[in-house]
């Protein structure tokens, strides 16, 4: 899934009011994680993922493994968060410029 910058800006302006809804560890990615972030995405359509300080993965890497399992786009990823967007194929609710 591709986003033009103007998107990606609305988006970014859009996560900033949100809160990591999840967590990556010691653990490294997990498929569990991956489907949790799956489910997430078809009901909330954008998640912001924390990659914790004992996990030694680059949160560039993560977030694009992520992105692939879950047929997403990464909106950005800054320091150790990264935040995902998907359109909800049932109920979407946020509306790109």
């Amino acid at each position: 899934m591709d986003l033009t910058s103007r998107q990606r800006a609305y988006l970014r302006s859009l996560s900033g009011k949100i809160e990591p809804i999840f967590q990556i560890g010691k653990s490294s990615l997990t498929p569990a994680i991956s489907e949790a972030v799956n489910n997430a995405l078809e009901k909330r359509e954008l998640v912001k993922v924390s990659v914790l300080k004992n996990c030694f993965d680059d949160p560039h890497e993560l977030a694009d493994i992520v992105a692939g399992r879950t047929h997403s786009a990464v909106v950005q990823v800054i320091g150790k968060k990264f935040v995902l967007y998907r359109p909800s194929k049932k109920n979407p609710k946020i509306e790109l410029p």
